[in-house]
């Protein structure tokens, strides 16, 4: 089942199999500026949490939003799925996402097993976390000649917060190599999310920023 949280539209449930034709009303769509994310991920590593993070920061920025994830088997470390789209008008689509503009891989070793480039459209990008440069990745990409662009999410998160939560670093990547919000406001709002999520811990708050500047000034591109 995938879970579909909707902010300025209703929430509901859909179900994966309900797959909502989108040909030329999406193409209409992203002609007027719709954008849409595609995150690969293993449950538990937090690319649910930045899916929904990045559908947080963009309703803030007054944009419609959805951010839905979609499981396979419910178990940590099992490949999962999340999706954004991101628009200045209201899309009434709710489905998941065949055709993105820009896929997030939160878990290198999903390269082996997943095409994560599937669908993607050839002016986007894949942006991966992996100590490797674009060139590197490239070779594993199954032939994608777009762009490529890569952070070490689990190196800044381990040197900010202590630990490997690479959710904040890619969300900062996803962010910057879309352009999909205004650097400024992005970091403002994303600091007033932490001091609310975090409201006791004023060290977290710290970490998550410390990460989230990091890896904006680190994601390569290639």
């Amino acid at each position: 089942m995938a879970f579909v949280l909707l902010l300025r539209t209703e929430a509901f449930l859909l179900s994966s199999a309900q797959r909502v034709p989108t040909g030329r009303f999406i193409d209409t769509m992203k002609e007027n500026g719709l954008i849409e994310f595609r995150w690969h991920g293993r449950g538990g590593q937090g690319a649910k949490t930045a899916c929904l993070l990045l559908a947080d920061a963009a309703f803030c920025s007054g944009k419609y939003v959805q951010g839905f994830p979609e499981y396979g088997p419910e178990r940590m470390g099992a490949p999962i799925t999340a999706y954004n789209r991101i628009s200045d008008v209201r899309c009434s689509v709710h489905c998941n996402i065949e055709n993105p503009d820009y896929v997030v891989v939160v878990d290198e070793t999903l390269l082996d097993s997943v095409d994560v480039t599937h669908g993607l459209s050839p002016e986007g990008a894949v942006i991966v976390n992996t100590a490797h440069s674009p060139a590197q990745i490239r070779e594993k990409l199954r032939g994608w000649q777009g762009r490529v662009c890569t952070i070490d999410a689990r190196r800044i998160s381990e040197e900010t917060l202590g630990k490997n939560f690479p959710n904040t670093p890619m969300l900062a990547a996803a962010v910057k190599v879309s352009g999909v919000l205004e650097e400024a406001k992005f970091k403002k709002d994303m600091e007033d999310s932490f001091h609310h999520k975090f409201a006791t811990k004023p060290q977290v708050v710290a970490g998550n920023m410390a990460a989230l500047v990091q890896a904006w000034e680190e994601v390569q591109a290639g």
